[in-house]
């Protein structure tokens, strides 16, 4: 929390290669922390550090979780346990697995879910570590007006009674064309799920029996859950050193509007030299909350809510070095509005800038980064039930890594890199697990140069959306190499139902520019997808395609389709159960084999 724990003694040296190990213990707040070597009036100095690792004892993932990261260290390392609903024990009806667009299952993890309508319907699950709260995936019906309904659902451990949950669809349910109204007589419903958060006031440890069931003051038609994600969520921070407390400088939560309060509050803060620190609360922001060079932090993701008005609330980078951490931005969006709406963290985040610890939720777009931001670092986050984006790179970006985060629900691409008049430039998405996005893909560079999609876990793609895409749909043409590399893509690729065309696990995509530059392949796995594991398409060329361990293990076309013109290099690429041909090329595309290929 900001105060010194130790003085670390190092042993003097002649040089890098013979330092030793120092430990030194560290005690962690819950969530993200931030860990500090600092010489201050106490310390001798004249030392060089090359690096630090902080290293805590972990649990093995459950191998039942389908979104835990592989032992490979694929995707995010993740605060939560996850239990889907159809793997506990239930009384309602399994719905899927399905992944045609439309129907509810299509939008479920893993293409499934449990459906409640009768009282005394319900969904058990055991609880495999200890717990105090938990975040509920789950449908309710729309109301006939469109607007959404509001309803309770019961909790139980062990056969005694918790909190009950709040829940609503007003969140939920969108129809028509894009981008979609909140009126049913357009038809084409979709957008099902939502998710609410609840917290027990004790901790329920490891082994309790939890009970989500549909009573009688449960009054909705029907309730379809489709996972539970349980954790102990810490207790409240208190003010760190180096900050000031919003409630000494009129920022108090509750009902009032503090956006005009908060702005002066960051001023003053940063003016003394100080942070700003959000007590435990949710307060109420209906504009922009401008940061220029300031640290924002909260009092934890639980604890800390910045709640939204209508379209509007978030934060708003202005250059200068900013940190947002450990809190919640929670909107109040019910339609995406491209021209109306605010992203949850947009703007201009200067050089070094941080976020970490962040949870955003029914807001247009999670983080719309923009240029000339430069090495901003952002990692921990939990993006849910966006409009649109869950996290844009926009022009000038450079050296920016968004990783260990959990990115799920999103209305358009899930993580996207758009070279927009300018070029992103050596920056990546990382070890980040991603799932259902809908509209456009789970990761995806469009353009730029130097960039990179590193081991990621991207899983249940929804409609018109890849697992992972490398193309000129969009923005400038790509200036340097692009990798995509060590990525896990489950029951990803889908129909673009616009064009009737269906879209691979991978896919790369020479739309409006040929791609002269290198696009590595390295090491990625396709399982089980909808269509083809990897897609090479369009009208353009595809001129240096580097194919390098990839394994394509189910799929329902081919394991490599291609359209395109161009050529590719393939090496160690196997391909099993393919529903169709295993290759299939057309457009005048040519592949050099080189060794380890097998099964096409």
């Amino acid at each position: 929390m900001g105060s010194s724990t130790a003085q670390v003694t190092l042993p003097a040296t002649s040089g890098w290669a013979s330092w030793s190990t120092v430990d030194v213990p560290v005690s962690y707040a819950k969530g993200a922390n931030t860990v500090k070597l600092a010489f201050t009036d106490n310390d001798s100095g004249n030392v060089n550090i090359d690096h630090l690792k902080a290293t805590t004892p972990t649990t093995p993932a459950d191998p039942g979780d389908p979104t835990d990261p592989d032992p490979s260290g694929v995707g995010a390392t993740l605060p939560f346990t996850t239990y889907e609903a159809e793997a506990g024990s239930f009384k309602g009806s399994a719905i899927g697995p399905d992944r045609t667009y439309l129907t509810v299952a299509s939008e479920a993890s893993g293409r499934q879910a449990v459906k409640l309508t009768q009282t005394g319907d319900y969904v058990e699950v055991k609880l495999t570590k200890p717990a105090n709260a938990i975040n509920l995936r789950y449908s309710l019906p729309d109301s006939s007006d469109g607007k959404g309904i509001d309803a309770t659902l019961s909790a139980y451990a062990d056969g005694k009674a918790l909190p009950g949950l709040h829940l609503t669809s007003r969140y939920a349910w969108v129809y028509g064309a894009y981008p979609y109204t909140n009126n049913p007589g357009e038809g084409q419903g979709h957008r099902f799920f939502d998710e609410t958060r609840a917290t027990f006031g004790q901790t329920l440890p490891a082994g309790t029996v939890l009970r989500l069931q549909k009573d009688t003051g449960d009054t909705a038609a029907s309730y379809t859950l489709d996972l539970i994600e349980a954790e102990e969520t810490g207790s409240a921070a208190t003010l760190p050193s180096g900050y000031v407390s919003a409630a000494d400088l009129g920022v108090t939560p509750g009902g009032q509007d503090v956006t005009a309060a908060l702005n002066n509050a960051l001023n003053t803060a940063k003016n003394q030299g100080k942070g700003l620190f959000l007590p435990a609360g949710t307060y109420k922001i209906s504009d922009h909350i401008n940061l220029s060079g300031v640290k924002l932090r909260g009092a934890g993701v639980w604890h800390t809510v910045l709640r939204g008005t209508g379209l509007k609330g978030g934060l708003f980078g202005q250059g200068g070095t900013s940190t947002i951490e450990n809190l919640m931005i929670d909107g109040e969006n019910t339609v995406r509005d491209d021209a109306g709406g605010q992203a949850a963290i947009e703007g201009d985040f200067g050089t070094g800038s941080v976020i970490k610890n962040v949870w955003i939720q029914h807001t247009k777009v999670g983080l719309w980064i923009s240029g000339p931001t430069t090495g901003l670092k952002a990692g921990d986050l939990r993006i849910r039930n966006t409009y649109a984006d869950g996290v844009n790179l926009h022009g000038a970006v450079r050296d920016t890594v968004i990783s260990n985060s959990s990115i799920r629900g999103t209305g358009d691409d899930a993580l996207a890199m758009w070279s927009d008049g300018a070029a992103v430039t050596n920056s990546a998405f990382r070890n980040n697990t991603v799932q259902l996005p809908s509209l456009a893909n789970g990761a995806a560079v469009y353009g730029g140069n130097g960039n990179s999609v590193e081991n990621n876990l991207i899983s249940d793609t929804v409609v018109a959306a890849a697992g992972i895409t490398v193309s000129t749909r969009f923005g400038e043409p790509f200036s340097g190499t692009t990798t995509v590399s060590g990525n896990l893509l489950r029951r990803t690729g889908s129909m673009e139902v616009n064009w009737n065309t269906k879209l691979g696990a991978l896919w790369v995509y020479a739309d409006q520019h040929d791609i002269t530059q290198p696009v590595v392949l390295r090491n990625n796995t396709v399982e089980d997808s909808t269509y083809s594991g990897l897609l090479i398409s369009w009208e353009k060329q595809v001129s240096d395609l580097r194919v390098d361990g990839l394994t394509i293990d189910r799929t329902g076309a081919n394991g490599i389709e291609g359209n395109a013109g161009g050529k590719g290099t393939f090496s160690n690429t196997k391909i099993t159960g393919t529903a169709e041909a295993p290759l299939n090329m057309t457009g005048g595309f040519t592949i050099q084999r080189g060794s380890g290929n097998s099964g096409w």
